[in-house]
């Protein structure tokens, strides 16, 4: 494997035209024919690999479900014996590594760098070893690749034009993950479950403070990926991958939070929850990562060293395939076995590790914009210095998986969404009555807008457990998949990125049936003179609550809801638990 940090793009270009001229597949890329600066484009992209897929062997082009720009996703996968089945793949033990580009359109660098990367295995410059296969979505953001500009991202250096972030619906495909929003996401979703990759690669560009690495990496939170999994992952893995980058030259480190001005208390392992791409792959035991290249390196270092970072990856994985195929059978069998899982995650600050961080100093001076004072980094003021970097991380939210949950059929879009996703759903098959967990929403927190929802947070719940009558045609989902933990996070209403977090049951929040106060007046003096707890009840809030003995609306409300005419599926949370196993 030849490293070509340090020679000349041109010269590059010259010796691979001089390699490939009697091959029909060898082919220069934009990124290439620019000197590194220029990306391709969305048509290039694509009329660059079905090119070399009409003369190569081992690479395949396949399309693979729809986009919200209306053109499909692309899957090029490259395989050393020709033969693309990933099923085979895993029986055979070979390391499946999918790898997504374009994302963030903005960010072109694995797009390019893959390009280059697919051509170099078909002519063998690179040698794909047998026991490694790639499978690559050349851009992934096709409607924000479409929408090409060279304005919207002022902190970036280069290429000279680049697509846009926001995707065909405007929304960040890195947020989609598990809401589902967009076609793009529910393709993903089949691919990815399709593949089952035990290694997912998802190539980015930072943003944020200025320092002299060029590339960061964050690798999926060790003790969230938890089990045999995280420890291999902390222990083994990624220190292999540091350490092939460093015999690169290339000064790999973790990556450093966006808004991270102020080094001295050290970085913090970045804590992605499922919405994001390596969240989202972590719920399936799959080594996740996203390379996080310096927006203000020059493109055409920041496309070799993701290039690099990618050869790290096969050649890593190839030394290490029997375990990391040993490890995730395990991790699967864990999650099969496994019975409490937490759904929020927090760094530990009682315990560090050291990284040694290359930074500039800050500095200050006057603002030609506002002719105020303003921070700027001195690049001539480079220093090195052991930073402490905080990596473990403690689980709250701890919650008990039930040996079913149990979902009344009108809630069919969260149903398709946990099938997209491999989960094994059953049927009722005759209306029945069940004894179930009941959770209530007692309170939530709601954010401004933030792609396409209102999310909630801060979510609590309560409990009790209740008989009730469902119907044939009900869904019901036993636990024990290896699906496991997706679907706890998903269900449980208190998880970070749940199916209620992101406003899927929205529906039970507004009360459907009301009263009129004048006619509810008599009833609810009946009710109080028939229900003598109630009514003590009612007298000792209002000696607790004097504005609440004030306000009459208040009272009747309160009245109301304890009654029987207070309908049952006010913020009744229509996910229920079966808590012990029992036939349908």
């Amino acid at each position: 494997m030849q490293n070509v940090n340090d020679m000349n793009c041109k010269g590059v270009a010259l010796l691979l035209l001089m390699f490939v001229g009697k091959i029909g597949f060898g082919q220069l890329t934009k990124f290439e024919l620019s000197n590194g600066m220029e990306t391709a484009t969305y048509a290039e992209t694509m009329a660059f690999y079905k090119k070399i897929d009409a003369s190569s062997k081992k690479v395949l082009v396949e399309e693979k479900g729809m986009t919200d720009a209306g053109l499909p996703l692309h899957l090029v996968s490259v395989s050393a014996d020709n033969k693309f089945s990933p099923t085979d793949w895993h029986k055979q033990g070979k390391v499946v590594i999918m790898i997504n580009n374009g994302i963030h359109p903005g960010e072109p660098d694995g797009i390019d760098a893959s390009m280059m990367l697919v051509r170099d295995i078909a002519i063998g410059k690179i040698i794909l070893p047998p026991n490694v296969v790639l499978s690559i979505i050349p851009i992934y953001n096709i409607g924000g690749a479409l929408n090409r500009n060279s304005s919207t991202r002022v902190n970036q250096n280069g290429p000279m034009e680049y697509g846009f972030r926001g995707n065909a619906q405007n929304l960040d495909l890195n947020r989609d993950f598990t809401k589902n929003d967009s076609k793009n996401a529910k393709s993903f979703a089949e691919i990815f479950h399709h593949l089952k990759p035990d290694v997912f690669i998802d190539n980015h560009v930072s943003d944020g403070a200025d320092y002299q690495h060029t590339m960061t990496l964050i690798t999926t939170q060790f003790d969230k990926l938890g089990g045999v999994a995280g420890t291999f992952l902390r222990d083994v893995f990624e220190p292999r991958i540091y350490a092939s980058m460093k015999a690169k030259n290339w000064d790999l480190i973790p990556y450093v939070e966006f808004d991270g001005t102020d080094f001295s208390k050290g970085i913090v392992q970045f804590n992605e929850t499922p919405r994001y791409s390596s969240g989202y792959a972590t719920l399936f035991n799959t080594f996740s990562f996203i390379p996080e290249t310096h927006m203000l390196k020059p493109y055409k270092q920041r496309v070799q060293s993701t290039y690099d970072l990618m050869v790290s990856f096969i050649k890593e994985s190839s030394l290490l395939a029997k375990e990391i195929k040993t490890t995730r059978a395990k991790a699967n069998q864990e999650t099969i076995m496994k019975n409490n899982f937490f759904l929020k995650w927090q760094p530990d600050f009682s315990k560090n590790t050291n990284v040694l961080f290359s930074g500039y100093e800050q500095d200050s001076t006057e603002s030609a914009a506002t002719g105020l004072k303003k921070m700027f980094y001195n690049r001539n003021l480079p220093y090195k210095r052991t930073l402490k970097y905080f990596s473990f991380f403690k689980g709250v939210n701890e919650v008990t998986k039930p040996a079913a949950y149990i979902i009344p059929a009108g809630w069919y879009s969260v149903m398709e969404r946990l099938e997209l996703n491999g989960v094994k759903i059953q049927r009722l098959k005759k209306d029945t009555s069940i004894s179930v967990t009941v959770q209530r929403i007692e309170d939530y927190k709601t954010r401004l807008a933030y792609e396409k929802h209102y999310p909630h947070y801060n979510i609590t719940t309560s409990r009790y457990v209740d008989t009730l009558s469902f119907l044939k045609g009900d869904y019901l989902i036993k636990t024990g998949q290896v699906t496991d933990r997706y679907v706890v996070e998903m269900l449980e209403p208190t998880g970070d990125d749940s199916f209620f977090a992101w406003n899927f049951f929205d529906a039970i929040l507004q009360q459907k049936e009301g009263y009129s106060d004048y006619r509810w007046e008599d009833i609810a003096a009946e009710i109080l003179r028939e229900d003598i707890s109630l009514k003590t009840e009612l007298e000792k809030k209002k000696i607790a609550e004097p504005n609440f003995a004030k306000d009459s609306r208040a009272i009747l409300s309160f009245i109301y809801k304890n009654s029987k005419w207070y309908e049952a599926a006010h913020l009744r949370y229509p996910v229920y638990r079966i808590e012990k196993a029992q036939s349908n």
